[in-house]
């Protein structure tokens, strides 16, 4: 990837300067340690971000676009990344400042200026890590609870002791997570690139940059933007190698693309690697994601044995870190990693019921009078719908949690109907025969993956409006691609579904609102809860019956 030239620093190294010593300005310590250590994390990142984007773009420019100097995919990545690390930079910039003014001045984590407790409680134990005089990998030691893994917190730490050794500089650590959460994004749109084509690229690029859940958890020193990074990594490092059918030892990939596969191979080591170390659990997940895509992709008879060798490797020593790490105060028992892993989910899941019916007393009323049965089924559903629109419209709130919540909804709302759509764009994958018909199983594969994960963090994080959206976000980069390969599809073809999906979701979210209004505000009609949703149910229905009458009318036509 050297895609930097001299002239490049012309305009990075002044950037990196400014903006250092505008931040150093406002955080406690020397200014002049603040500023070299802002201005080279700002050097790194700028740098990196300019040498993928050109890397990712390379190649790729077509007959027309040659003609202009940067081709216009090129223009557009290029606008992609910039906005996706200023969003996050910005916004992760904007709340540590807002919080303690327009938040909630009497939480210990808002007036710090902290968006979530894990990311204010780690940096905390990263700090003190720092100035210590103990060694970066104490960080693994289970001392440390408020980082299960270890990985994101040694990291932390590291930043503090090198690149701010004299003053607790928070927005140290909002740059890198907002730099993580971009640099993903030209890995993304190459693989996507090279799988599916420009406009699938095109559309989930634009997706994986401006989704809310997204921005705002790359501006806060959260896990996921690490996660959604190495994700990226994996997903190209998988891409260019399956592309060659797995072979190792061939020298290039099919035109216009010419890395070796041995970087390939590095690339989506990096990956995995990386998860292992921030978060094993998602590891074992994209190993059955990757596994998955191969045999459902017609080159699953050329798997080679020492891939499935070392993919089993990797998949059992990371069942031993996660089960370790989750397992450190020794009172889940089981004796086996499996063991472990199954008594925490099943106790975090009882957590979570416990925990939503406690926290609201209409929910307790529900499960009165509902069968015990139902009361997982819905919490899933409960916790599917958070964070839930009509609610952050009408609950009172300070201005700050207003914005951030609406814009957290209208993302999550965007983005479901395009999941719901997606086994149905899977079919209508265009392209030649033998291409067509892989990249339809994949997308059928990612669809089941991707919908079981939503389903799952339901479960885990129950009816909390923080955690069940952020353990969903995890696996944004694949809900990246299905949406933007729904938005190609919808272009294309202009399926009614889409739109019928559509009025299904304004009828559950102006109907579910109006119940809000009258449960806050004593607002227009008061419905019971039970008769609230049949009537949304039932007008589902509705919608469902005539659009499937009017195909059929269609196609009848069309017969005659």
């Amino acid at each position: 990837m050297k895609n930097l030239h001299q002239r490049d620093f012309l305009w990075i190294v002044p950037s990196a300067l400014g903006l250092g010593a505008i931040l150093a300005s406002l955080q406690a310590g020397s200014w002049f340690i603040g500023l070299l250590g802002f201005s080279s994390l700002f050097l790194i990142s700028i740098s990196l971000l300019v040498i993928s984007t050109r890397w990712a773009g390379s190649g790729l420019d077509t007959p027309l676009e040659r003609h202009s100097g940067l081709p216009d995919h090129q223009k557009a990545l290029a606008w992609m990344v910039a906005l996706a690390f200023a969003l996050r930079f910005l916004g992760g910039v904007a709340t540590y400042f807002a919080l303690p003014v327009y938040g909630y001045v009497d939480d210990e984590d808002q007036s710090a200026g902290f968006v979530y407790t894990d990311a204010h409680r780690r940096d905390a134990q990263a700090w003190d890590l720092a100035i210590s005089d103990r060694p970066i990998l104490d960080a693994f030691n289970q001392k440390f609870a408020y980082d299960q893994y270890g990985g994101l917190l040694a990291f932390s730490a590291f930043i503090y002791r090198y690149f701010s050794p004299d003053a607790h500089r928070v927005l140290m650590l909002v740059l890198v997570s907002a730099f993580m959460g971009a640099f993903g994004l030209p890995f993304l749109w190459k693989a996507v690139h090279l799988q599916w084509g420009g406009k699938v690229a095109l559309a989930s690029g634009w997706i994986f940059a401006l989704y809310p859940e997204s921005i705002l958890l790359g501006g806060s020193a959260m896990r996921e933007p690490y996660l959604m990074a190495f994700s990226a990594f994996a997903l190209w490092g998988f891409v260019s190698w399956h592309d060659t059918g797995g072979r190792v030892g061939g020298d290039v990939f099919s035109p216009p693309y010419r890395d070796h596969n041995l970087t390939s191979i590095l690339w989506l080591a990096i990956g995995i690697a990386g998860m292992l170390l921030v978060s094993p659990s998602i590891a074992l997940v994209t190993l059955v994601i990757l596994g998955g895509w191969i045999y459902f992709s017609s080159e699953r008879g050329r798997v080679s044995w020492w891939v499935i060798a070392i993919a089993a490797v990797v998949f059992i020593v990371g069942l031993f870190i996660l089960s370790s790490a989750l397992d450190r105060q020794g009172n889940l028992g089981g004796g086996t990693p499996i063991a472990v892993i199954n008594n925490f989910v099943r106790e975090a899941l009882k957590w979570n019921v416990f925990k939503i019916e406690e926290g609201s007393g209409w929910v307790q009323k529900l499960f009165d009078e509902m069968p015990a049965w139902m009361h997982m089924p819905f919490v899933m559903i409960y916790g599917f719908l958070q964070p839930v629109l009509p609610a952050i419209f009408i609950a009172p709130t300070t201005i700050v949690w207003k914005v951030i919540g609406i814009l957290r909804s209208l993302g999550w709302y965007a983005m479901f109907p395009a999941l719901i759509l997606s086994f149905v764009a899977a079919a209508g994958v265009g392209g030649e025969k033998k291409r067509a018909e892989r990249s339809r199983s994949i997308f059928v594969w990612l669809s089941l993956v991707v919908w079981g994960w939503v389903l799952f963090t339901a479960l885990r994080g129950g009816g909390d409006q923080w955690d069940n959206p952020r353990y969903r976000t995890i696996l944004f980069l694949w809900q990246a691609i299905l949406a933007g390969n729904v938005w190609v599809w919808w272009r294309e073809t202009g399926n009614a579904w889409f739109a019928r999906v559509i009025a299904m979701e304004v009828v559950f979210v102006v109907i579910f609102g109006q119940w809000y209004a009258n449960r806050y505000l004593h607002v227009g009609i008061q419905m019971s809860f039970a008769f609230m949703v049949a009537l949304i149910i039932g007008l589902w229905v509705l919608i469902f019956a005539f659009g499937m009458w009017r195909d059929r009318k269609q196609r009848a036509g069309h017969s005659v």
